[in-house]
């Protein structure tokens, strides 16, 4: 009988699309020193405790980009699942078209808006890539 591995744990991560009055798209870019450092990705961040998702993107947009955003604001859209070799990721991402501030790098991160036909050449985590096709049908 073959052997069975450990299931990998799952990481939930809750990610948003901040969408302009443009229809551009917020990304940013993972800092030096951490995992995957130089990717663009979504903003969003790791769930905490006993947090909702609609709570970990509040607290996440505010720590990352100084920007409050209502839970009334944030429209679930589409999920990632993706098998990392440490962990599986979750990942549900919302949209946003509503938030008060201007977003503002706030974790030595470069940040830009762009359309998502234009995502396509960024370098992505895998998780996030899938996602970008997603919005290019929706904007």
């Amino acid at each position: 009988m073959a052997e069975t591995s450990q299931p990998l744990p799952l990481l939930l991560v809750a990610a948003a699309a901040l969408v302009d009055v443009d229809g551009r798209v917020l990304v940013q870019q993972r800092p030096e020193g951490k995992s995957m450092a130089g990717l663009w990705e979504f903003p969003g961040g790791k769930v905490e405790g006993d947090e909702s998702m609609e709570q970990t993107l509040i607290r996440e947009l505010r720590e990352e980009l100084d920007i409050d955003v209502t839970e009334a604001c944030l429209a679930p859209f589409t999920f990632a699942s993706h098998a990392y070799e440490e962990f599986r990721l979750l990942m549900p991402l919302y949209v946003c078209r509503v938030w008060d501030g201007t977003p503002r790098a706030m974790e030595n991160q470069a940040i830009k808006w762009l359309r998502p036909m234009r995502m396509g050449d960024l370098p992505m985590p895998p998780a996030d890539r899938p996602l970008v096709a997603m919005l290019r049908d929706l904007l």
